[in-house]
């Protein structure tokens, strides 16, 4: 099949579509720059809320399942270095039903980061006078003003976008060198004076109990402000060495961002004077709490660290909000290529980028700042859209190994039998921990992505457009019982929902429901020649419109 590969390189790194300009460092740049983003702002604060000092073990939990996710995709982003990776593997594995499912959930999530970004980066501009009347001061909500600075923001996100990926790779590149100093400099020089061990058990190490350590997990932002690898894979449509690259920016982008971390919670802890937390953790209060790391380094007197990281708070997330704006418009270009969107997606102006697939990431997450507001509730529901889309990786990481076991592997997961499903079963762990209210308006938004993506699948059927995409019912039989079975558990148990189903009682049924659907889909995946013959149709027929 290396001939495949080389038609794909050549048509994704032709004159006319994606330029291939992107080296090793770009590419982990790429995913550490989405790692370290709003997240390290808020998120050591919000576990400490949710969990006391055990959102440690928080932290902890959610590395782990960001690694065994990133293992899975750093062997397919080796095996298929195409733009938009992560829309792609289902379609491989399972045709067209379940790969439109999974490319949804990959625009969904990549689509409304960057609205995140700009609410994190408004309401740390909150310090300055001057910034004060862009959110309400009783809920957080933007003002019309703050609305106005919000929108202005995501179009500054898609002019740099416009001026090509390796300017964008240099720009981002420049941007995470500064990204990874600042949360490190802050680190050592808060822990120097400021650390008090007898914080950690003044309350109780874990005063809410199993339920908030994993309430935590994602509800507080922790898995939030861990995702970001698959940066890279976005972009291996224009990695100059993706082979070599991929699995080496995915594996060491994940391993920067964990450390830094839990570094990050174990000093936050460690550094809070007692009167702030006298009252327990849910009631953590103190002057400038609202940027809750500018404001500790004020009350430690360290004034001029704060002035520091109130810059930092608009330059780190601005930097994630960047990248997503990038990966947004590459998963589109993806879709279009698998023929769930028109093929106005796949258009590349002179610069080699997907420009229509911009102007639709600007206009989503314009939308995106009005049904949910505040940062914590977007924290929330991105989650849940992340995780549903890695998910969609060990499934088609298992059916490759089954159905393509001699394919070239650059880097081969050690234990991939063992991990891939139990990366699986993470995934979903995550996402039913992210409570029922988030997951009911995560079904709207799957049932949204139907309609649009359906529709057009339909239309492109109905017309006999040569892209138009193989709904194979078959392959996908899982995918119903799949979806509708985690949304009954998150219904009937303790995270937001009914509370019939014990705590841990909760965690074997979605560990089992994982299991029997991953061996479910492995069984009923498409044959070795449907995959290999939708690899090359993809690889050899779309050469991209310009």
């Amino acid at each position: 099949m290396a001939s495949v590969d080389q038609v794909a390189v050549g048509v994704e790194g032709s004159p006319g579509g994606l330029r291939r300009d992107v080296g090793l460092i770009g590419l982990m740049w790429a995913s550490v720059g989405s790692i370290i983003g709003s997240g390290w702002l808020y998120g050591a604060e919000k576990a400490v809320v949710a969990a006391g000092p055990a959102a440690i073990l928080s932290w902890l939990i959610g590395a782990v399942a960001i690694v065994l996710l990133a293992l899975v995709h750093a062997e397919l982003g080796g095996m298929f270095p195409v733009a938009g990776g992560t829309a792609r593997y289902p379609h491989y594995a399972f045709g067209g039903l379940a790969g439109m499912s999974f490319g949804w959930f990959s625009w969904l999530q990549a689509a409304t980061v960057a609205p995140i970004e700009v609410e994190a980066m408004i309401g740390y501009a909150g310090h300055w006078h001057w910034a004060q009347g862009f959110q309400h001061a009783k809920d957080g909500t933007l003002t019309a003003s703050g609305f106005v600075v919000a929108v202005v923001l995501m179009a500054v996100f898609v002019v740099i976008n416009f001026l090509g990926v390796r300017l964008l790779a240099h720009t981002n590149s420049a941007a995470t060198w500064w990204k990874v100093a600042v949360p490190l400099a802050a680190i050592f020089i808060i822990a120097a004076d400021n650390f008090r061990p007898g914080n950690f058990t003044e309350h109780g190490f874990a005063p809410f109990g199993a339920h908030g350590v994993l309430s935590a997990v994602s509800s507080s932002g922790i898995i939030f402000a861990l995702l970001g690898f698959e940066q890279a894979i976005q972009l291996a449509g224009e990695s100059r060495d993706p082979a070599r690259d991929l699995p080496r920016a995915t594996i060491g982008s994940v391993a920067i961002g964990a450390v830094v971390y839990l570094l990050l919670q174990v000093v936050f802890i460690a550094a809070l004077p007692l009167a702030s937390f006298a009252h327990g953790w849910t009631k953590l209060d103190y002057p400038g709490i609202s940027g809750p790391w500018a404001g500790l380094a004020t009350l430690l007197g360290l004034g001029w660290l704060s002035v520091v990281l109130y810059l930092d708070a608009v330059v780190s997330p601005g930097g994630t909000g960047l990248i997503y704006t990038t990966a947004t418009s590459r998963i589109s270009y993806g879709l279009a290529r698998n023929g769930y969107a028109p093929k106005i997606f796949t258009r590349t102006d002179a610069r080699g980028v997907p420009w229509f697939g911009l102007i639709v990431s600007f206009v989503t997450g314009v939308i995106c700042f009005l049904p949910f507001p505040s940062w914590q509730q977007l924290v929330s529901f991105i989650t849940s859209a992340s995780v549903l889309m890695y998910a969609g990786a060990p499934l088609a990481y298992g059916v490759f190994a089954d159905r393509l076991p001699h394919r070239g592997r650059p880097y081969r997961l050690p234990g991939g039998k063992v991990l891939s499903p139990l990366s699986f079963v993470v995934a979903n762990l995550i996402i039913y921990w992210s409570t029922w209210d988030t997951l009911w308006r995560l079904g709207v938004a799957i049932v949204l992505g139907y309609v649009l993506l359906g529709g057009y699948a339909w239309y492109a059927t109905r017309r006999g457009l040569p892209d138009a995409p193989r709904l194979d019912w078959k392959a996908a039989q899982w995918l119903p019982v799949y979806l509708l079975g985690m949304g009954v558990i998150s219904w009937q148990g303790g995270f937001g929902g009914q509370g019939r189903i014990g705590l841990w009682w909760d965690m074997v049924v979605i560990a089992v429901l994982s299991l029997a659907i991953y061996y479910w889909a492995r069984a009923s995946a498409s044959r070795p020649e449907e995959i290999e013959r939708s690899i090359e149709e993809l690889a050899v027929t779309e050469v991209p419109a310009h």
